[in-house]
């Protein structure tokens, strides 16, 4: 089968499209014909080796930790899952991932696909989907009537985080700029501060929220201003970099990190197939351009890695100074915005 791999860590060009063997399902696996997969910064992050010391890869190693295909083999020990049934995934970050043809993967971390969008659209789904619910509702504890600034609405993560905090019945203050404007108020958001025009901290002077959602890349002083529109008791959910570990008033500061949750992703499923979550891709391609995908996303995602860096420090600040090339843009790599989905 053709798959997308790389043999060592490195920036964008250690990725390679080659043969690779077609998997066999273990014992609790199924094999998924991969319909679809999706980029993610955190694809960029393990590609680097940037968190090597929390988790170590096996080379080569396949990317693509959000899943979309079909079952086409099971594995003994399974039930509940038939050949031909349609399937979405977040895949472990250590084992082979979805930028392949086929893809083993444990039969306890799928769940049914929609219906009602194509399937590999779908693949835009799980990482994404399951961060903003577990950011609002497993580390914000977000009720209904209770204020919510979005910081970065116009991300992935916040176009999902704002159509799920306007249906709890939360008050939605959005950041966007003009490109995602419409988008996220068509969300649900219901007030949208354009940080192009007006800085966040100065938009929004004198107002505080029940919850603060950072899903924009900042350093340690922009983390501060954003903590200072929390209201006493409420929280500072960040998904990019780590706010301050005390932020005083009583306000709890949580860092996110996506994880899979079976339950979860499916009743994200139900939303999307009941019309109340919107799926938004922002461009199609076929797998073989990963390695670009990646180099058009390096130039921000350097940006991400250098301010978290600032913020933590440690081992995360050596492996940067120690290998820069990991995270470097090539020249003329374009920009990645929205949803890439990439089919085999």
């Amino acid at each position: 089968m053709k798959a997308v791999r790389y043999h060592s860590y490195g920036g964008s060009d250690v990725l390679v499209y080659e043969e690779a063997d077609r998997p066999v399902p273990d014992v609790g696996q199924v094999v998924v014909q991969v319909a679809g997969t999706s980029y993610n910064d955190a694809d960029s992050g393990l590609r680097a080796g940037l968190r090597q010391d929390m988790l170590a890869l096996a080379f080569p190693h396949i990317p693509g930790l959000d899943l979309a295909g079909v079952v086409t083999a099971i594995g003994e020990g399974v039930s509940g899952w038939r050949v031909g049934d349609a399937v979405v995934a977040l895949l472990p970050a250590d084992a082979p991932g979805a930028a392949a043809e086929y893809v083993a993967v444990s039969a306890e971390a799928l769940a049914s696909a929609p219906r009602t969008v194509e399937l590999a659209d779908a693949a835009a789904l799980p990482l994404v989907g399951l961060t903003a619910w577990q950011a609002l509702f497993e580390h914000a504890d977000l009720k209904p009537g209770q204020s919510i600034l979005i910081n970065g609405a116009g991300s992935a993560v916040g176009g999902y985080a704002v159509q799920l905090a306007a249906q709890t019945g939360a008050i939605v203050t959005a950041t966007a700029g003009a490109r995602s404007r419409d988008r996220v108020r068509s969300y649900g958001a219901d007030r949208i501060v354009d940080y192009a025009v007006t800085p966040v901290v100065q938009a929004l002077a004198g107002r505080h929220f029940d919850v603060v959602l950072q899903l924009a890349p900042a350093g340690p002083e922009e983390n501060a201003q954003l903590v200072d529109l929390v209201a006493d008791g409420g929280a500072f959910v960040s998904v990019t970099t780590p706010g301050p570990q005390d932020a005083g008033r009583g306000v709890r500061a949580v860092h996110v990190f996506g994880r899979s949750d079976v339950t979860q992703l499916a009743e994200l499923v139900a939303r999307v197939e009941a019309g109340e979550l919107v799926i938004e891709v922002a461009e199609r391609l076929p797998l073989a351009d990963l390695a670009a995908v990646h180099a058009r996303a390096a130039g921000r995602f350097a940006r991400i890695a250098e301010l978290a860096a600032q913020v933590e420090g440690g081992d995360l600040a050596e492996r940067l100074r120690a290998d820069p090339a990991a995270l470097r843009a090539p020249a003329a790599a374009g920009e990645l915005a929205g949803k890439t989905v990439l089919a085999p």
